[in-house]
């Protein structure tokens, strides 16, 4: 961590609201477990992607272990605006987490979504959704804490079965001074059922402050649309993004130029090999037959992977 962030000390922070405020839907790359790491970041911002977020990173870990901090984040001067995201119980714990990364990073959100059930069994992620005054506890106790007014203090939530409960968590959270609330359009229970825009559009209604619109946004299109169906200030896509980096500048598939940016960008980065290849292979699903995946996801170098590319499509 230590040799990237000392060049961003120099750097301009940014006010991640200067977004909200612009009159644009704001385009966001969601927190993902592995992929939304520097070197992905640093090349969907090629692509007119406006906000990057971090994986989810467990706040506990981070403040405890000096190896947990070196190994999980990693910023460098071109990585704004950026919001590290945490998983986390404690108000305090929280503000720790938050403390360490705010001269480096523009904002942290609070992780009250993941419904996987070692997040859950923890009581990290979706279980958060339960406990509307313990999350407002850990935004105010932020807020207090952290000196710099500009630094975003955001959560991003599934919603509940009787959504009234939903909008309650939002009011108390935006009374804490939350900065804006990402809303995935599902329940805890819910993995590939249809989306509920009509709901995210019913919280929008409900609160003053943004509202991030998320689940199954996979091209610029879909941006829009779900743009509309629920008056969103902003849009985060995680898996359309795997599959297409360039989708936020309008592209329906992700073009060569894109893969020979990646390129650079992980061997520039020293971005591990099967990290490497698991991008190319979400990027290239769309454009490679069945039997050119079976030969490419097998491919077990780096220098395998850019022979492949270069032999096949003069990357």
């Amino acid at each position: 961590m230590t040799g990237d962030i000392r060049e961003t000390k120099e750097c301009q922070l940014k006010d991640p609201m200067d977004l909200f405020h612009s009159g644009q839907v704001v385009k966001i790359c969601a927190p993902m477990v592995r992929y939304s790491k520097l070197a992905f970041r640093t090349l969907v911002r090629k692509y007119s992607c406006d906000l990057c977020y971090t994986p989810m990173i467990v706040a506990a870990d981070f403040v405890r272990s000096a190896k947990a901090r070196d190994s999980e984040f990693t910023t460098n001067k071109g990585d704004h605006p950026l919001i590290v995201q945490f998983a986390a119980k404690e108000a305090q714990v929280l503000c720790d987490a938050a403390r360490i990364v705010s001269p480096f990073a523009d904002g942290i959100d609070l992780n009250c979504g993941c419904p996987q059930r070692w997040a859950i069994s923890e009581g990290y992620g979706a279980c958060l959704i339960n406990k509307p005054e313990l999350v407002k506890d850990m935004v105010r106790h932020v807020r207090s804490q952290i000196d710099n007014p500009k630094f975003s203090v955001s959560i991003k939530i599934r919603i509940h079965e009787d959504l009234q409960r939903t909008v309650d968590l939002c009011q108390k959270a935006e009374a804490a001074g939350v900065s804006w609330i990402t809303v995935h359009g599902r329940s805890i229970e819910e993995r590939h059922q249809p989306v509920h825009y009509d709901a995210i559009k019913i919280i929008k209604q409900s609160m003053s402050i943004p509202i991030v619109a998320n689940g199954d946004i996979k091209t610029l299109k879909d941006a829009e649309n779900v743009h509309h169906l629920t008056e969103a200030d902003g849009v985060m896509v995680a898996r359309g993004l795997l599959a297409n980096p360039a989708m936020f500048a309008g592209y329906e598939e992700t073009p060569f130029q894109c893969i020979q940016d990646w390129v650079d960008i992980a061997l520039e980065h020293g971005t591990p090999f099967t990290c490497f290849h698991h991008h190319l292979m979400y990027m290239m699903e769309r454009i490679t037959s069945k039997q050119e995946k079976k030969v490419f996801n097998v491919l077990s170098s780096t220098s395998a992977v850019l022979d492949y590319l270069n032999d096949h499509y003069g990357v």
